[in-house]
């Protein structure tokens, strides 16, 4: 862990704050196999799926569900994925508006964690009816 990661002051406004946008479309749904999506939940799920369609996003979100304490700054996921910190950060923005991640500021650093509600919610949604 960076000395950056040991920083334990933190502050959080609401801009930081989880857009919510994975939830809300996970609540409004029923699982795929038991019924048809409207057109407006198709629109939004699309849209949350697009976000993690990315390779660089995916190995995100995997790179902070197995970092300590499942949670990574910034400034830690720049080099496993190979790209400068602007690049990082915008793809950690497009996951942060899916409502995929949290962001929490400390400092001049930022720091991740995946939205666990979101990415069981997705799970749900797509998995196959259990047969009873």
């Amino acid at each position: 862990m960076s000395e950056r990661s040991k920083s334990t002051k933190s502050t959080v406004s609401a801009h930081d704050a989880p857009q919510g946008a994975a939830l809300e479309v996970m609540a409004c749904c029923s699982p795929l196999a038991r019924e048809p999506l409207s057109a407006n939940s198709a629109i939004e799920l699309a849209g949350i799926l697009k976000a993690l369609a990315d390779p660089v996003r995916l190995r995100l979100v995997s790179l902070i569900q197995a970092h300590e304490d499942g949670e990574a700054c910034v400034c830690d996921l720049t080099e496993p994925i190979s790209l400068s910190q602007p690049t990082v950060s915008h793809h950690l923005k497009v996951l942060r508006d899916a409502g995929l991640v949290t962001r929490e500021k400390r400092g001049v650093w930022a720091y991740y964690r995946i939205v666990p509600a979101a990415l069981e919610g997705l799970s749900d949604l797509i998995s196959s009816p259990s047969k009873a």
